[in-house]
């Protein structure tokens, strides 16, 4: 019987509908309007930069990929929900159920249509949002060429895997979502109009609901084999537990690979069967769902319970060789993915313990040893050169290198930038703020080596107002800018934006551009202005304009205000990395730009990468995860949390500072995602290599976060055999801070103009060094450098039992085991003053290892900064010889004293006490080496126990050291310490009349544990 209704359906009022209407008109209208002008001005933002390809390019994927897969979505379901409806039996059997779906009928019978396509419409607006995000992938899979390398497994380019299965992954994802609210949908309105019946007589499913319910979830069946196909492939990426690398195993290759392939051939089985004996044969669920059952337990069992067996009772027996094929495969595709396999590496010895004397008249290592460390002396360059207090040279500065007189050598460089944050209440009104200090002024340089005037940065360019003494400051500029204004800099945030341009020629320039010392043509007075003369910048000086950028930035005064003229210009997008951010948004960039002077005019540096995440058997790592360490916030950004596999520095960047010009130069000419991505923007996107200025290529450097994925993979995948990666006995492991060891912070590698052993001429290179894997003795140093405008990393690698110790042990050395040193730098740390430490500089010289460590100053008092006042030196094992001098030419002279002295027979005190000052009585002689036949008898007595006291305290200060036990260490220390006080009493109870000291070893080994 059929169950129908008159009553008439309750119709909201007019007045409702209107209000609703408005409402919905007012949200639409303001969201568009926010679409509309956030668009427009981009638009006009790619115009100045000249890169609208991107714009256009980026806007049209994503609108098209936005209907495609919103349309696809909203047909499949809607198409689905109609055809329900349209199979709705013409007869339903009379029950409780049926009178309670009535209501529901009668509620969206009548308008049946307007439900699906709302419903059809929402999931097409989601479907196509989330197609949008994809344009990336959509635009590699358009334009992805081949990489020229097969994948060990089934031979397949390794093109397919970064270009092609990220998006077939998606769309199959795509296909699932469809399908199942497809079903979930249909079932829902067979349902409701007694298709599908849960009471009554007969049939609980008509024969029109079952055959599309039936079809529906047969295409759900078929697609699960489309992803047994695909996930054949997709094992190549996954990891494997057993061995800990990325990859396919023994037990995916041998059992789970046949068994997603037999897998792929049920499920087509399956859903055959499904169609067939749904409609065409026995007409009911019964067989239909034997099959699924059929399909889920040979998902578990042949898909699960198999491979599980042959990986624990036929792999995990043996599995250093089961496993040792696909070891190799994944250390092969690691180290070409990462750009390790063009590391070299070669075996250094560093057996000579005693300083050479060669130190003395070395030209290559020694001169260009790097004292200011550019976090440290950021503080200083603030200081000195601040002039103006909203002028800022951010928390870290760079090192980069300049030759001058025809000598290269490298430079800590800041710049001068405003900082907005440091305006006074008075100076922060919006027109101060953005038309009076719209720039920054000046390039600082120091060279990395040379202190004056009581520790300060020599400086050589960018001084402002009055010169100092010409012996703290060079008199000229020896690095001079043509165009020292900075407009585009570190300093900016978003909403620094700046209006500039004056109305006529006649009109006085109104921009704050440095204080009048220096004589200039554009102003007069205590402090000169400027007027932008640049290219940079849109154009706002049409009243449409204005209004466009007072809504974008919710500024009335863009309308009002008088500084806005109709030659007036803005500024805005002004940090150097957003700035190529937003123009190659398909790049990784390095968190640490960086500045050079360039025929006269700044440029910022910026490292762009390209990454990929789906290279076969490769280790996949987290950008944001590996790169951070020490700076990272401090003048570093931290990378996103980006998990790639696959990562090329492909791009040089540059940033003009006066007028924000971008460039983007090719730096990798064979990376086949750099060529995909300048494919798929028209291919001149990217300038070719060929077009780097040679002056710009002169300041590029090894870039920092790159280099320290490169060196954090190579302390695993440096081991190139399989079975000694498997037993992982030789993997190496960075070391933390070497003065904060127990902060957990990574020390972060450094830049040195140097030459290592093997290199032919000193090279400005980015180093690290890495001690043993749960041991604090040095493993290996590692640098990145250019040669020839190419990249290399160079490996030198110490024999496992080195006694050279690590930069923890070094620096704790250094500063604790000899007691004159580290009473002179108790006594430079005070309550009115701090130590600071610099750099920890590992440099291999002489088949040995020379420390070099800079101690600074900071006083206490209110806008102090540090001061360069000693440095650490030592060498060979870091605490048999070390000095503590007032600059790198005395230290190391009395480095070279000791080794002398050594090669005499008579080695220095332990961790080498330097030499008394001037008028000063020498210190109490302390346990030195154990005395040669022939010496004085041993002592006796107090002296006598004194010295065994000695010999238990050093004793135990090495078993610490063995132990790698730092608190142990330190009390040992602090034990041998108190020992040399009471044999230094006992020895001048004694009369001091020669007695020999205690013996102890002229130097202590390095923890083996």
């Amino acid at each position: 019987m059929v169950m129908r209704s008159s009553s008439p359906l309750p119709r909201m009022s007019r007045r409702g509908r209107v209000t609703i209407g408005v409402l919905i008109g007012v949200f639409v209208l303001f969201t568009l309007l926010g679409w509309g002008v956030q668009a427009w001005t981009d638009w006009l933002w790619f115009s100045e930069v000249d890169y609208t390809e991107v714009f256009r390019g980026v806007l049209v994927t994503r609108l098209l990929l936005f209907l495609a897969a919103g349309l696809a979505m909203a047909a499949i379901v809607g198409g689905n929900l109609w055809l329900a409806q349209r199979l709705r039996p013409r007869m339903r059997p009379h029950s409780p159920e049926q009178a309670t779906l009535e209501r529901y009928r009668m509620l969206l019978g009548p308008r049946l249509g307007l439900w699906i396509t709302a419903a059809a419409a929402i999931v097409g607006l989601f479907a196509g949002l989330s197609a949008q995000s994809r344009w990336n992938q959509w635009l590699l899979f358009l334009h992805g060429g081949n990489f020229g390398v097969d994948d060990p497994e089934f031979g397949v380019d390794v093109g397919f895997y970064v270009f092609q299965l990220p998006f077939w992954r998606f769309l199959l994802g795509l296909g699932f979502t469809s399908v199942v609210l497809a079903l979930i949908g249909a079932l829902a309105v067979h349902y409701l109009f007694g298709g599908v019946r849960l009471q009554g007589v007969g049939d609980r499913m008509s024969n029109a609901a079952r055959a599309h319910l039936s079809t529906l979830v047969a295409v759900f069946v078929l697609l699960k084999a489309v992803a047994y196909v695909l996930d054949r492939r997709a094992m190549l990426l996954e990891y494997n537990d057993g061995v800990n690398v990325y990859g396919a195993g023994y037990a995916d290759i041998n059992a789970l690979l046949p068994a997603k392939e037999i897998l792929a051939y049920i499920s087509v089985v399956v859903a055959i069967a499904i169609i067939v004996f749904s409609n065409a044969w026995m007409r009911n669920l019964v067989w239909p769902g034997i099959s699924l059952a059929l399909l889920g337990v040979s998902a578990v069992a042949i898909g699960g319970i198999y491979p599980w067996a042959v990986q624990t009772f036929e792999v995990k027996p043996s599995a250093r060789d089961k496993e040792a094929p696909y070891i190799q495969r994944s250390i092969d595709a690691t180290r070409a993915s990462f750009g390790l396999d063009i590391t070299q590496s070669s075996a250094y010895s560093a057996n000579n313990l005693n300083p050479p004397e060669s130190l003395a008249t070395d030209t290559s290592v020694v001169p260009n040893v790097r004292l200011l460390d550019p976090q440290l002396v950021s503080e200083t360059y603030t200081q000195l050169q601040q002039v103006r207090g909203f002028y800022d040279f951010g928390p870290k500065l760079d090192i980069d290198r300049y030759t001058l007189n025809g000598a290269t050598q490298d430079y800590v460089v800041g710049v001068r930038e405003i900082n907005y944050g440091e305006l006074t209440a008075q100076q922060s009104n919006w027109i101060n703020r953005h038309t009076v200090y719209t720039h920054g002024y000046g390039v600082v340089a120091a060279p990395a080596n040379r202190v004056v005037c009581g520790g300060q940065p020599f400086f050589v360019s960018g001084s402002l107002g009055e010169r100092t003494q010409e012996s703290c400051a060079s008199a000229t500029d020896l690095i001079p800018a043509s165009q020292p204004r900075i407009y585009y800099g570190e300093r900016m945030a978003t909403g620094d934006y700046a209006i500039v341009g004056r109305p006529n020629a006649d009109a006085n320039p109104a921009e704050f551009d440095r204080p009048a010392g220096e004589s200039g043509e554009d102003g007069e007075g205590p402090e000169s202005y400027y007027t932008y003369t640049g290219s940079g910048g849109v154009e706002i000086g049409s009243f449409t304009r204005r209004l466009l950028y007072a809504i974008k930035e919710q500024e009335a005064n863009f309308l009002l205000s008088e500084a806005v003229n109709d030659n007036s210009k803005l500024l805005y997008v002004r940090n150097p990395r957003d700035r190529v951010e937003k123009v190659a948004p398909f790049l990784t960039l390095d968190g640490d730009p960086y500045p050079a002077l360039v025929d006269g005019r700044v440029q910022w540096i910026v490292d762009g990468y390209t990454t990929a995440a789906t290279y076969p058997y490769a280790e996949r790592v987290n950008l944001q995860q590996e790169t951070t360490d020490e700076l990272t916030g401090r003048g570093t950004i931290q990378l996103a949390r980006e998990n790639v596999n696959y990562i090329r520095n492909s791009v040089k960047a540059t940033v003009d500072a006066y007028d924000g010009t971008v460039v983007l130069y090719e730096f990798d000419e064979n990376d086949p995602v750099l060529k995909a991505w300048n494919k798929a923007f028209g291919g001149d996107l990217i300038k070719p290599r060929a077009e780097i200025p040679p002056a710009l290529a002169d300041h590029f450097r090894y870039p920092a976060d790159l280099f320290k994925v490169q060196r954090n993979l190579l302390t695993r995948f440096h081991v190139t055999n399989p079975g000694d990666f498997y037993s992982g006995q030789d993997f190496w492991q960075v070391p933390n801070v070497p003065d904060a060891p127990d902060s957990g912070q990574k020390q972060p590698p450094y830049y040195l103009y140097t030459r290592f052993p093997g290199q032919d001429a000193p090279r400005f290179q980015l180093t690290s060094a890495v001690t043993p894997n749960g041991r604090q003795n040095l493993a290996a140093l590692i640098s990145g450098s250019y040669q020839d405008g190419r990249p290399t990393l160079q490996v030198l690698e110490l024999p496992d039992q080195t006694a050279i110790s690590g930069p923890v042990q070094v620096h704790q050395r250094m500063t604790n085991t000899n007691a004159t040193i580290r009473q002179q730098l108790n006594l430079l740390s005070s309550n009115q003053a701090q130590v600071q430490y610099g750099n920890l500089l590992s440099l291999p010289f002489g088949n040995g290892m020379l420390y070099v460590e800079p101690v600074y100053v900071k006083s206490n008092q209110q806008d102090a900064y540090p001061l360069l006042q000693k440095v650490l030196m030592s060498y060979g094992d870091g605490g048999s010889y070390v000095v503590l001098a007032d600059n790198v030419a005395d230290g190391i002279k009395q480095l070279v004293e000791q080794g002398k002295q050594a090669a005499a027979g008579n080695p220095p005190p332990t961790g080498g006490e330097e030499p008394p000052p001037e008028g000063e009585e020498p210190p109490p002689p302390s346990p030195s080496a154990t005395p040669s036949p022939g010496d004085a008898p041993p002592p006796t007595g107090e002296l006598g126990a004194a010295a065994e006291r000695v010999r238990a305290a050093i004793t135990e200060v090495r078993a610490a050291q063995a132990s790698g036990d730092f608190e142990r260490y330190g009390r040992a220390l602090a034990a041998l310490d108190e020992a040399l006080t009471a044999f230094q009493q006992a020895q001048q109870a004694s009369g001091g009349n020669g007695t020999p000291n205690p013996p102890a070893p002229s130097g202590s080994p390095s923890p083996t544990g």
